[in-house]
């Protein structure tokens, strides 16, 4: 007959591996270039990036200061919108447009105005549908 055996019942504190300033300065770069390709104002990149927009302008001529936890999320999940846009179009520009365009999944409004909301959250909502709609884990 099989003994029941004792199980571990602590949890092992999960700490993933932080994010260098190299990787975080090179997400920088990526989101800058991402911007362009959006036609975004430099308003609305200060924005999507909760950022002063002085501040948004010295760090695109300069490189980035030390970003933020909340800005490394930030820079993570427009990168995260990039590669789901990039899965689902075929063709890149589409997805360029995409962002601008209306959507029924937000009340007619496009992702752009969505993610213009200024919080974190806003383009976490964003991200989070278009990796359902790719079917992304």
């Amino acid at each position: 007959m099989l003994a029941l055996q004792p199980v571990e019942t602590t949890i092992p504190t999960f700490r993933p591996d932080p994010i260098t300033p190299d990787e975080t300065a090179a997400m920088f770069r990526a989101t800058l270039n991402l911007f362009d390709k959006w036609d975004l104002t430099d308003e609305q990149a200060a924005t999507l990036l909760d950022m002063p927009l002085r501040s948004y302008r010295r760090w695109k001529a300069d490189g980035p200061g030390r970003i933020s936890r909340d800005g490394r999320a930030r820079l993570s999940n427009l990168m995260g919108i990039h590669k789901a846009l990039r899965i689902l179009f075929t063709e890149v520009q589409r997805g360029y447009v995409w962002i601008r365009a209306g959507n029924a999944a937000f009340a007619g409004a496009s992702a752009l105005d969505v993610m213009l909301g200024g919080e974190l959250t806003d383009i976490m909502r964003v991200r989070r549908y278009l990796d359902a709609e790719r079917g992304g884990w």
